[in-house]
């Protein structure tokens, strides 16, 4: 069995990974941190690294996971033995994201949360899942589960983290990077230069996919960590 350790993005819990978690129960120990208890980038990747039940894993991270395991691939690459980030980018925010987020933690902090998570979800979904109704529950779930106060030190996680960019060459362990082919969030573009900056990095796009890869395609998404497990 391989130790794999999956990072969940914001406003996201082990529900995220729910399907990849069974599918994948045959050749991979599991486990899913919580990302909810620290307010910079840095710690939440130390976190991670201090509290991890293995000494070596592979890794696969979501949006602000795959934010976390490149931190991490800069604090210990000795203890990766493969890479997978999803619906990610190595990029820090443009300035219309940066106030995208300092709005919705004005939000969170005044007039409620649940409101975030009703206008975020058409932008988190293909436009064909808006109205799926067990996709969308499971993603407002895990935004309430999460809840304001844990969702603002997230968004200050992910607006502290560096540009990876100039870090990408030093990974060399095998590495997949997956992403929706309709992701508004986390744009195709992102990945494509992830897949040309890591040395033999692997790129797959999920079609009629939106930001959510792993609820929206959990087949897709499955059957490529599956592949990414056996690579030499």
């Amino acid at each position: 069995m391989t130790p794999l350790i999956l990072l969940p993005g914001l406003l996201c819990d082990a529900a995220l990974w729910a399907p990849q978690r069974a599918a994948l129960a045959d050749v991979a120990d599991c486990h899913v941190p919580d990302l909810t208890r620290d307010d910079t980038m840095a710690a939440m990747a130390r976190r991670v690294l201090d509290e991890a039940p293995f000494e070596r894993f592979a890794l696969a991270g979501f949006s602000m996971g795959g934010y976390c395991a490149l931190e991490l691939m800069r604090q210990a690459p000795e203890r990766v033995t493969r890479l997978a980030l999803l619906d990610t980018s190595p990029h820090t925010d443009t300035p219309e994201r940066r106030e995208e987020r300092l709005r919705f933690i004005e939000l969170a902090q005044g007039d409620g949360f649940v409101p975030i998570t009703r206008v975020m979800v058409p932008f988190l979904v293909h436009p064909d899942r808006v109205n799926d109704e067990p996709l969308v529950r499971v993603v407002r779930e895990m935004g309430v589960h999460v809840g304001a106060a844990a969702y603002v030190r997230q968004q200050r996680a992910i607006m502290s983290r560096v540009d990876s960019v100039p870090h990408l060459g030093a990974i060399h362990c095998p590495t997949l990077v997956l992403c929706g082919a309709q992701d508004t969030r986390t744009v195709p573009a992102d990945h494509d230069t992830m897949a040309r900056e890591i040395r033999g990095a692997r790129q797959v796009s999920i079609p009629d996919c939106g930001h959510m890869a792993p609820l929206e395609r959990p087949e897709a998404v499955s059957a490529a960590l599956r592949d990414w497990l056996t690579w030499n």
